[in-house]
């Protein structure tokens, strides 16, 4: 009977991204559409202006405006890596006021989970992992993790963020930024180039002449590493004795910029400083855009410049006014983050419909409608968690000593990219071996679907979560108990279809309440719509 709720629910919710992805203007339950009423979507803010413009160029028809039940679900997942509660997203499509959009916005980004998610995807790019090959070591990468969260939580500007990054001095231990220099697989100074140019710049340096990448690795030739008597313990420090390697001919490498400027520095001065008063310059082309781009790309699940840490002149953006003014933007804001945050998710270009208009299939290629992508493994794990209200176990056996994670410790504040988890590594976590983008798995396996559907782990969760536990508990009928595994799910209340299906279903089992939930919920969990942010 269960392979009936199954292939029933299956086909309703899972025909995505079409006719299940969203919900009527309140919670009853009714006929779901994935589009708000109306036509074109409106132009908010100059990101729209350049997007429909250049739309309208290649003579592509952007999608609708997502519905209310969409962006809640998408904004949560986006902002702070969480589903919504049943709760919120009942209490945020019932809202009537017309800025209610931009107040939750705004609220989102004022959350812990703000800064714990966003600190988990700059952990990625800045390879923050105890372990082969990186080996920052435990008690590193919970300094590291801890400021680049209390960074992120404190909107500290990118300018000063890069910065600190860049000069830090001191031990590993007690100066945290310093471990941008020790979580690199070699401290070779063109190893540590190539690490500074994928992150600040966006650039790989595989692709530069020689001479462009002995300039730059010039500026991290004068970097020293000691020992101390604590166990582990390592200063990382501006060493003036240390001679820069001679190239291949026997000449000491000047330090160039990327721009092919000449650096002046004097004997005493850490070349560090100097290459990083360039980089964060407003007049400097390559910091702000590639932070944008960047951003961009963990918003909208695609970068302006695609791959975002692959800028260059022969892969070109799709929109280059709106990256140039984003540039300026950032530049204008002061490199304030949250600005940017604020600015991409107002416009209408992030809140349109996964259901492109027109028929084009590379339409969210150029933005032209909402790019469907997985869920993060984290935010996944940490979804399933918060439906059934159990719990999940991490720990890593090396390096010693061993770690073992609270059992209410959230997959995205996880500060190691050591730990352990076969749910993690299954759904696509990234190694954080090189901090590129494109180490974090997104396309869906066998093993994925295996996992949801038949693993003891996620069937365990269903039968003993206290908040399915709970739900059982409720003196509300099986069309409530269904509406409410919606919410809690899908972030939206069902159809009036999908809950003709459930209540039969619910009648099928003899009135078995419990295996009514327990299948309903995982029918749902298995369903594309669940997997996936669109």
């Amino acid at each position: 009977m269960r392979t009936v709720l199954v292939a029933f629910v299956l086909v309703l919710a899972a025909a995505w991204p079409g006719a299940d992805l969203s919900a009527a203007p309140a919670t009853g339950t009714r006929q779901s559409s994935p589009l708000e009423p109306g036509a074109a979507p409106p132009i908010r803010n100059t990101i729209d202006t350049l997007v429909f413009g250049r739309l309208k160029q290649l003579n592509v028809q952007p999608a609708r405006l997502c519905s209310d039940a969409v962006f809640v679900r998408r904004v949560f997942l986006d902002v702070i890596g969480t589903l919504p509660t049943a709760d919120e997203t009942r209490a945020f499509i019932d809202e009537t006021s017309p800025t209610k959009r931009q107040a939750l916005i705004d609220r989102l980004l004022q959350r812990d989970e703000f800064a714990d998610y966003w600190a988990m995807k700059w952990c990625d790019a800045l390879r923050v992992k105890s372990e082969f090959p990186i080996n920052l070591w435990p008690n590193a990468v919970q300094a590291y993790h801890r400021w680049i969260r209390t960074a992120i939580r404190d909107n500290l500007p990118y300018d000063r963020f890069a910065r600190e990054l860049l000069t830090a001095s001191g031990s590993n231990f007690r100066v945290a930024p310093v471990n941008f220099y020790r979580a690199t697989q070699s401290r070779e100074p063109r190893a540590i180039a190539a690490m500074v140019a994928e992150t600040f710049m966006g650039a790989r340096i595989e692709n530069w002449p020689a001479e462009r990448v002995a300039g730059l690795a010039a500026f991290f030739s004068q970097i020293g590493y000691k020992n101390t008597g604590e166990w582990k313990e390592e200063i990382v420090f501006f060493d003036p004795d240390k001679a820069r390697a001679p190239t291949a001919g026997g000449q000491m490498p000047a330090a160039v910029f990327p721009d092919g400027t000449a650096a002046r520095l004097s004997s005493d001065q850490d070349p560090r400083e100097v290459f990083a008063a360039w980089l964060v310059s407003p007049e400097n082309p390559w910091f702000a855009r590639s932070l944008v781009n960047r951003i961009w790309f963990w918003l909208l699940g695609r970068g302006i410049v695609h791959e975002p840490d692959d800028i260059r002149p022969d892969n070109p953006a799709t929109h280059s006014e709106l990256l140039a003014y984003l540039e300026r933007e950032l530049v204008a804001a002061r490199f304030d983050p949250k600005s940017l945050y604020r600015l991409i998710l107002n416009s209408s270009t992030y809140q349109l419909s996964a259901v492109a208009s027109g028929g084009r299939a590379d339409a969210d290629t150029y933005f032209a409608a909402a790019v469907v992508r997985p869920l993060d493994a984290e935010v996944l794990i940490d979804a399933i968690v918060q439906i059934t209200g159990s719990a999940e176990q991490y720990s890593s056996p090396i390096p010693e000593p061993f770690t073992f994670i609270p059992p209410d410790q959230r997959a995205i504040a996880l500060a190691d990219g050591s730990i352990r988890s076969a749910f993690l590594e299954t759904f696509g976590r990234p190694a954080r071996d090189t901090g590129r983008a494109a180490e974090r798995t997104t396309r869906p396996t066998a093993a994925q679907r295996l996992y949801l559907l038949n693993s003891t782990d996620i069937q365990r969760k269903l039968q003993q979560g206290p908040k399915l536990q709970a739900l059982l508990q409720t003196k509300g009928d099986a069309r409530e108990i269904a509406t409410t595994l919606y919410l809690t799910i899908l972030s939206r209340p069902p159809t009036d279809e999908e809950l003709k299906i459930a209540t039969g279903y619910a009648r099928s089992v003899g009135g078995n309440r419990r295996a009514a939930v327990q299948d309903l919920a995982w029918a749902l969990i298995n369903t594309a719509e669940f997997r996936y942010r669109h």
